[in-house]
């Protein structure tokens, strides 16, 4: 391929790549696969931290990955960059918490961390009433989530020293209130995950976020913001659209997104992925 006519796409992966269902729709398998057969560069962007990034995704095929919302960044095998929260922030985070009976988990890209009560709450979210309902209780057996299977249980020390950010599910603590009591330490935002409820969020590093990242991937390649694509669908993917050069949003993203984009493709479950990879010619439809 020529150089000049080389895309750089960087893919959001919940609610853009992968649906509620924690897959990734063959549709979107096999326009990922053969846009990079056609020579195209492929990054994931993602608020999700390394250790989320289960072999399945992997096995798709990309060419590294913008990881923790900007905070990790690596193409090929080298890391370009991993920013870490200060052990004092988490110490901070983790006693408040636990203190108002927040679940939330850690995100590290050696593991991610669940405090004690996250599992039971995840497994009402995604299933439903598993104790007393066998249909959910059915469904929890049969079509596991991936998510939660990810995530590593029982740490009695949750003070890790090689954070990258944290997520917390909706609890009877207001979402503001929370924003309110790391103001200057985290970067709180809306979570970007539908099942983890409307007042749950993500706290990243100040200062971060993915359009930084990609600027920086840039100039590590030595290649031009103009032949640049990005597709999302959370608010934490507003920065990466309005930096790229076409920015597209899927049918499901937050309505927020819809209006900064450049373009809106279908929803996740419709191929979304699949038809934006058609429309600007990274692979042809079949």
């Amino acid at each position: 391929m020529n150089r000049a006519t080389q895309k750089i796409v960087f893919i959001d992966i919940d609610g853009t790549l992968v649906g509620d269902d924690g897959m990734v729709p063959e549709s979107a398998q096999k326009a990922c696969k053969i846009a990079r057969e056609n020579g195209h560069l492929l990054y994931l962007c993602t608020g999700r931290s390394k250790a989320e990034i289960y072999d399945a995704i992997w096995d798709i095929g990309f060419d590294g990955l913008i990881g923790a919302g900007g905070g990790y960044v690596e193409s090929g095998d080298e890391i370009l960059y991993h920013k870490k929260v200060t052990p004092e922030d988490v110490r901070h985070m983790v006693d408040f918490f636990n203190t108002h009976g927040i679940d939330f988990y850690l995100e590290s890209n050696s593991a991610l961390y669940a405090s004690q009560n996250l599992k039971p709450h995840l497994e009402r979210r995604i299933y439903g009433d598993v104790e007393n309902d066998s249909v959910a209780r059915d469904k929890m057996e049969r079509f596991p989530h991936p998510f939660i299977a990810g995530l590593t249980y029982g740490e009695t020390d949750l003070y890790k020293d090689d954070v990258n950010k944290v997520c917390f599910l909706e609890s009877a603590v207001p979402f503001e209130f929370i924003k309110g009591e790391f103001q200057g330490r985290f970067e709180v935002i809306q979570c970007t995950v539908p099942i983890f409820g409307k007042d749950s969020g993500e706290m990243m590093i100040p200062g971060i976020h993915k359009a930084i990242a990609i600027a920086d991937l840039l100039n590590h390649l030595s290649l031009p913001q103009e032949q640049t694509i990005a597709i999302g669908d959370g608010m934490n993917d507003a920065e990466m659209l309005e930096y790229c050069a076409v920015g597209i949003a899927m049918g499901n993203a937050n309505p927020g997104l819809m209006e900064i984009a450049d373009d809106i493709t279908d929803h996740v479950e419709e191929d979304g992925l699949y038809k934006s990879f058609v429309k600007y010619g990274l692979i042809s439809e079949s």
